[in-house]
């Protein structure tokens, strides 16, 4: 797995490539998420168009961060996951409770909305 931090204006996106499931890929990816929320307070949109495979635990780390995120009042989005993916968002009622784009450019003008 891959995971990038990039900054764009206010908001911090979180690239991932490859799969986040039990083991090194989602402890990665936990570590990586613990970080962006130690060291900012912008909002964050996770870019999951790299993703291949998502497992329970992998969601699990999802749901997770998603609440640690909303505890410190910082919002979170989901962009560009693949068709796979948003069913499995779906199952789980999971794109009832974060937002999901299919570009950045929207997930970022949502995202800000109400800084501005």
């Amino acid at each position: 797995m891959e995971i990038e931090r990039v900054e764009d204006g206010a908001v911090t996106i979180v690239v991932v490539r490859g799969v986040i499931k039990l083991g090194e890929s989602a402890r990665t990816f936990s570590g990586f998420l613990r970080e962006v929320l130690e060291q900012g307070s912008n909002p964050v949109v996770v870019d999951l168009e790299g993703i291949d495979h998502v497992d329970s635990t992998g969601l699990g780390e999802l749901v997770g961060y998603l609440q640690r995120f909303e505890e410190q009042g910082r919002r979170m989005a989901f962009v560009n996951p693949a068709r796979r993916l948003r069913k499995l968002f779906a199952l789980t009622r999971l794109d009832e409770v974060v937002p999901i784009f299919d570009d950045r450019a929207t997930a970022i003008a949502e995202l800000t909305s109400d800084l501005n």
